[in-house]
């Protein structure tokens, strides 16, 4: 069962489980790995992000660098310019939480004057000292993801003595970092990295117990969207070539891991297509209610049981 946490931010609050959220993606980038270049002129960026507001999302993601395996890290100035002109109009015209994904204190700053209340650094405060202090000093949720090596390297031969093990303490070490610059515990949120610096068989372990980060009492953040071990799994055995990020075998992989980790009381779903996301939470919560109103027995109480017949005749 998930913990219920609140994310407060200026004068709105957030309630984090036992439902999870979901966290729209806007990659205002040219070479993301599944949307790149889609959203990268700001117009097309807020469109989009309009959208998936309206379709369910409560809290969006915007990002100007790509983290995909064997990128390269963009300057900080160029971010800036990608990611604060989005983040100023969406905050005019939408009323959901906006994260700013990078891992330059610059950048985040910038756009939390612009409008941004959540940093999701995938570095856990590890490539810039002062981002700790920034978010505590402005008072904002911080995301702390789990990444072995860097985006240039971290799919090269990736190995664990304990993957749960080795996770679970660099969390632990990760959140020590983030209290000790000032950040609030209750404005922190883990995210286990799915995809980065791991391998499939990784990835799929993590998913199966993702439970047990709860330990640490903190929200839990999934972003598994589209990612290289749905395309690997579901992919035909007699296709040669990669699926492609949006191809529908894919997506239909990316809603079968959003039953298992609403199941596991995940916090917040960090995907690209909202609308299918908001479908499969609705019909698992229906699903759910079904059985607390029925009893572990899944009857349904519209429905009468006819009593059995007797095999003896009456005289």
């Amino acid at each position: 069962m998930s913990r219920t946490y609140t994310f407060k931010w200026r004068d709105h609050h957030l309630k984090l489980g036992p439902d999870p959220l979901i966290m729209g993606i806007i990659n205002v980038t040219p070479d993301s790995f599944s949307d790149g270049g889609k959203f990268f002129s700001v117009s097309a960026a807020v469109e989009h992000g309009e959208k998936l507001v309206q379709q369910g999302a409560h809290i969006l993601d915007i990002g100007g660098e790509s983290t995909r395996p064997f990128s390269d890290p963009v300057s900080e100035d160029e971010q800036i310019q990608r990611v604060v002109p989005v983040i100023e109009i969406l905050a005019q015209k939408i009323r959901v939480p906006i994260s700013v994904d990078t891992t330059k204190a610059t950048v985040a700053k910038a756009a939390i004057n612009a409008g941004a209340c959540i940093i999701n650094d995938i570095s856990a405060l590890q490539t810039d000292n002062n981002m700790g202090k920034l978010a505590a000093k402005a008072n904002v949720s911080l995301i702390l993801m789990h990444m072995q090596g860097t985006p240039e390297n971290m799919q090269i031969d990736p190995a664990y003595n304990d993957l749960l093990g080795d996770i679970k303490t660099f969390f632990k070490t990760a959140i020590a970092r983030a209290e000790a610059a000032g950040v609030k515990k209750s404005q922190i949120i883990i995210d286990p990295g799915i995809g980065f610096g791991k391998t499939v068989a990784h990835n799929l372990t993590l998913i199966n117990h993702i439970d047990m980060f709860h330990a640490l009492d903190i929200p839990i953040l999934v972003g598994h969207s589209r990612k290289a071990f749905i395309r690997k799994t579901v992919k035909p055995t007699d296709n040669k070539k990669d699926l492609s990020p949006d191809h529908p075998l894919v997506e239909i992989g990316t809603q079968a891991v959003v039953c298992e980790l609403a199941t596991k009381g995940v916090h917040i779903l960090r995907v690209h297509n909202v609308a299918n996301t908001v479908a499969t939470l609705k019909v698992i919560k229906a699903l759910k209610m079904n059985s607390i109103e029925t009893g572990q027995s899944g009857l349904n109480p519209h429905l009468k049981k006819n009593k059995p017949k007797s095999n003896v005749s009456k005289r």
